[in-house]
């Protein structure tokens, strides 16, 4: 754990990226010992102040706390979402990837709703981006999200997640804003 939270703490983006890669693998190594992947867990959660970058939580979360959370209590996303950080608030939304691709698309449409009024683009873009990865695989379920929320949505979020529906489609959501 200790070269890990080096590499993690370091100034240089790229150590942290490299830290990021050890954890995930040493997460997914011990897959059959719940308590060494809680100990992964928890060495993540107490150090999201490192995972400082688009790239680093996009590579994390979903391989990660998103793992870790498919059949446990996710009550941590809430608290993630609700927090100053950016960089948690994120992580929040791109744990779901990992849910999404279960076919579990109700921790998404939460925090996506939760997320209409943020201010920055990022999560706008991580937004409409898992929004877009629930229609990849149900367009029926986005459509009903979009149907609701698209007027409201900022004009990132809902590019992304149109971004791969018929042209026809996306001028409808697009002319409702």
């Amino acid at each position: 754990q200790e070269e890990v939270l080096t590499l993690l703490h370091s100034p240089w983006h790229e150590e942290r990226l490299l830290a990021l890669f050890i954890l995930i693998r040493r997460f997914k190594k011990a897959r059959r010992d719940e308590a060494a992947q809680q100990r992964w867990i928890d060495l993540y959660l107490a150090n999201t102040r490192w995972v400082n970058n688009w790239d680093l939580v996009d590579t994390s979360a979903p391989h990660l706390l998103g793992v870790w959370l498919l059949k446990r209590d996710r009550s941590i996303l809430a608290r993630l979402a609700s927090s100053n950080s950016l960089w948690e608030q994120r992580i929040a939304v791109l744990t779901t990837q990992t849910f999404i691709r279960t076919g579990d698309f109700s921790d998404t449409f939460q925090l996506c709703r939760h997320f209409l009024t943020h201010p920055h683009d990022l999560m706008h873009k991580a937004c409409g981006w898992m929004l877009r990865e629930i229609g990849n695989r149900d367009d029926l379920e986005l459509r009903s999200f979009l149907d609701q929320l698209s007027s409201e949505m900022p004009r990132t979020m809902l590019r992304y997640a149109i971004e791969k529906m018929p042209e026809k489609n996306r001028k409808a959501y697009l002319a409702r804003k």
